[in-house]
């Protein structure tokens, strides 16, 4: 696998988020939006279970690269 290109799946059981390396840009805006569960100084950074299902779709919806997407379970 291209470490210029990881994709990783988070789920709670309602909703799963896929995040791609290779697309993001760094602007923040998931950090700002839901820091309960975006951290990326943490391993794994994304703490799905930080915050209510509807808040991380938000969330998600605010990634401007397309890096961070979801699909419900």
């Amino acid at each position: 696998m291209d470490p210029e290109n990881i994709k990783k799946e988070y789920t709670n059981g309602e909703v799963t988020v896929v995040w791609q390396s290779g697309k993001c840009i760094h602007s923040g805006n998931c950090v700002r939006n839901n820091p309960d569960v975006f951290q990326p100084r943490e391993k794994p950074w994304i703490k799905i279970e930080g915050s209510s299902t509807e808040k991380i779709i938000d969330t998600v919806k605010k990634c401007p690269s397309g890096a961070l997407t979801y699909y419900e379970n």
